[in-house]
């Protein structure tokens, strides 16, 4: 267990690639391999530190992630590797994990510590590490996680949580931060990244976020991913046209809808 935990001497990325096994699709008509960028020959090649995806709603962005997660060994509603935070018995909605079990990999090497940030959950891993340091305390202050704002406790779920060796994934983690706090969660990846031993894999919508330096940036669209800019993406070109204009831009929006 010891030699399991210990830190590995070698940089990020630790996932170089992950890839579609057909063989073990057994319905292309049920989610998630209904989504058109699965198909047999998908496959994603981690060559940086820092991975960004973008894309707009319902593209699968959030089940790729949850499927890479789940084969990290994370829980599809966020976490590490262990905890079980969210009592799935009851869904109703569909996740991506299923995807996990036709995805394969390559690790050099194969690290699970770490942790999966899902916005939608976050009250849910907050409240169950608040009550579990609560049940068993292990010394010094409890998380408290829950006492802060929405974006304070963000923030400072990221930085006690994301410091240490491993694999991390973040979906949407500009939800609830405002600019200034996504210029601090900046600051945090930095930091990630300059340690050499974080591997990230994010998506979101926030331009700011896109354009941190020396990270892949991909758009996931239906016909697969591809390499882009922040400014080819239409997140920062439907950002650029309200900054020219912000009353004449809603006044179209408004009048198109």
């Amino acid at each position: 267990m010891a030699r399991r935990n210990r830190d590995i001497n070698l940089p990020a990325p630790y996932l170089k690639r992950l890839w579609l096994d057909p063989s073990r699709v057994s319905d292309r008509e049920a989610y998630p391999f209904c989504l058109p960028f699965l198909q047999d020959d998908f496959s994603l090649s981690f060559e940086r530190a820092i991975t960004i995806i973008v894309g707009e709603n319902g593209t699968g962005k959030s089940t790729l992630l949850e499927g890479i997660a789940a084969l990290a060994g994370y829980d599809e509603a966020g976490g590490g590797k262990g905890y079980a935070p969210v009592d799935h018995s009851w869904a109703l909605e569909k996740m991506g994990g299923q995807l996990s079990k036709a995805l394969r990999a390559s690790w050099l090497p194969k690290i699970t510590n770490g942790w999966f940030f899902r916005a939608e959950s976050f009250f849910s891993v907050a409240r169950y590490l608040d009550q579990v340091a609560q049940e068993y305390p292990m010394g010094g202050a409890p998380p408290d996680f829950l006492s802060h704002s929405h974006g304070e406790g963000f923030l400072r779920f990221f930085t006690e949580r994301c410091q240490r060796q491993g694999i991390f994934i973040f979906d949407e983690p500009e939800s609830a931060l405002s600019p200034s706090r996504q210029i601090e969660f900046l600051q945090l990846l930095r930091m990630m990244d300059t340690s050499g031993h974080c591997q990230v894999i994010m998506a979101t919508h926030s331009p700011m976020l896109m354009a941190y330096p020396n990270a892949t940036l991909l758009r996931l669209t239906k016909y697969g991913l591809e390499p882009t800019t922040v400014k080819e993406t239409d997140h920062y070109k439907a950002l650029r046209e309200f900054f020219d204009d912000p009353k004449g831009f809603v006044e179209a929006a408004i009048g198109e809808g």
